[in-house]
């Protein structure tokens, strides 16, 4: 018998509310654990507390996405390669699956140059994956400019782990059912969230956009997925009330299309 999948609460998810908040949140709604966004909130740094938070809430800590974000360009100094070494650090000592990284961007040449040979190496050095996530070109009125280097397509590139998200497919115009299946057993770790295809990253709650969300979960029952689905929504704008409404809408939804309907979260449990 397959494993289940487990499905995990992005603390992004909870934005601009902190780690503790998306931990206790995360017992709450039943899901199974949480992806770590280190941020300027000073817990998602600290393995130690991060470690106290996931025991009391007898959670798991699935991933570490790495600060590569262009908004966390400071965080952890501004040499690249030191803030992922600092994440696999963090992983290792908060027992996380992998950790997930975006490509370069396209002005971080020196970075960029050797991307794909320097997580490799990375990789192996820790014996934790690194998963670099699938990006998108951005976006104004008819044209596009490629922001990554050496590209944000996993598929083009030599990768042995990858964090697959739908709504990076969406905004990129790839459909998300062909792009999962063309990574194949490359995909470590995926994120839930859904869109309408637009030049902005949505991030929608499943459902609630146009995508093949629940295609791409039934895919990753069928083909044994070893990994976590982690649910990263937009809720920023929300209030409380409708962002925890919101968040349990999406457990609800990974829970019905990965097959789970006796689990905590599921429609009706």
């Amino acid at each position: 018998m397959t494993a289940r999948i487990p499905v995990h609460l992005s603390t992004s998810s909870v934005y601009p509310e902190n780690a503790a908040y998306a931990f206790d949140l995360a017992e709450r709604l039943g899901y199974d654990g949480v992806e770590i966004m280190v941020w300027t909130d000073p817990v998602t740094q600290e393995a130690g507390a991060l470690s106290a938070l996931a025991a009391l809430h007898e959670l798991q800590i699935g991933a570490i996405h790495a600060p590569t974000l262009l908004l966390a360009q400071r965080l952890w100094g501004w040499e690249p390669w030191g803030k992922i070494e600092r994440a696999l650090d963090l992983a290792h000592d908060v027992q996380a699956q992998c950790v997930v990284v975006h490509p370069p961007f396209r002005w971080q040449r020196g970075y960029a140059e050797g991307f794909v040979e320097g997580v490799a190496q990375r990789q192996e050095r820790w014996g934790i994956p690194i998963a670099v996530e699938n990006m998108f070109p951005w976006r104004t009125g008819g044209s596009a400019m490629q922001a990554y280097l050496p590209g944000p397509d996993p598929r083009d590139y030599p990768y042995s782990d990858v964090t697959f998200d739908i709504s990076h497919a969406a905004t990129a115009g790839e459909d998300a059912l062909d792009m999962v299946r063309d990574l194949g057993d490359r995909v470590r770790h995926v994120h839930l969230g859904d869109s309408f295809g637009s030049f902005r990253d949505e991030h929608l709650v499943p459902g609630r956009g146009d995508q093949r969300c629940r295609e791409v979960l039934e895919h990753l029952v069928a083909t044994g997925f070893p990994g976590v689905v982690s649910l990263e929504v937009g809720t920023r704008t929300m209030k409380t009330a409708e962002r925890e409404a919101a968040l349990a809408e999406s457990l609800a939804f990974a829970r019905e299309h990965l097959g789970q309907h006796d689990l905590p979260g599921a429609r009706g449990v």
